[in-house]
């Protein structure tokens, strides 16, 4: 999914569920130069959508240790 972000960047918002930001990082990564911020905030974006997912895990698993 790293590489998907990194070449295809409106890609990687598109199948994370993400239509608006899909299209906005398309229109941004249309220009050459807009390319690399383009790659780089689905590439940060996806880190921040696994890291949630780690932490929502986390403190799922602290509640039922807790009752």
């Amino acid at each position: 999914m790293t590489l998907i972000a990194i070449f295809f960047p409106f890609i990687s918002f598109f199948l994370r569920g993400r239509i608006i930001t899909s299209i906005i990082c398309l229109i941004l990564q249309i220009t050459v130069i807009g390319w690399i911020p383009a790659a780089i905030w689905a590439v940060i974006s996806l880190q921040n959508g696994r890291a949630d997912k780690r932490n929502k895990k986390l403190v799922n698993a602290l509640k039922k240790n807790t009752q």
